[in-house]
């Protein structure tokens, strides 16, 4: 039997008949059919642990000197009331803007800090 012509049976199995085949050869040859299972040692945990974050939450931390500025800018960036914004913004700190991406909470930052507000990115 060519490869071509044990595709070709393979093809015309069903999923249950599928699924004993591959059982029968697992336990004909000892091997196991997990597809893509790699085993990781510490180096592969330690590089996931690096790996880029992509969304952060941004969080007023201070207000500063310009306070109706800060206000402003706050709600431009979460689209409240005067009153809301106000009040998150008396709350400080708090947290603006919750799972912004990386470009986003760079840009809330910049807006914040122009008008004298400190601002943390977590």
């Amino acid at each position: 039997m060519t490869t071509q012509e044990f595709i070709e049976a393979i093809k015309g199995l069903t999923v249950l008949e599928l699924n004993d085949l591959v059982k029968a050869c697992e336990e004909e040859f000892g091997v196991s059919a997990a597809a893509g299972v790699v085993v990781a040692g510490p180096a592969a945990g330690a590089a996931a642990a690096e790996e880029e974050k992509t969304e952060f939450d941004v969080e007023l931390t201070e207000v500063g000197p310009n306070k109706v500025k800060v206000i402003k800018v706050v709600r431009e960036i979460t689209g409240l009331g005067l009153k809301e914004a106000k009040d998150l913004v008396d709350g400080a700190p708090k947290t603006l803007k919750e799972a912004a991406s990386k470009d986003e909470s760079a840009d809330i930052k910049a807006k914040l800090e122009a008008e004298g507000a400190k601002v943390t990115i977590k």
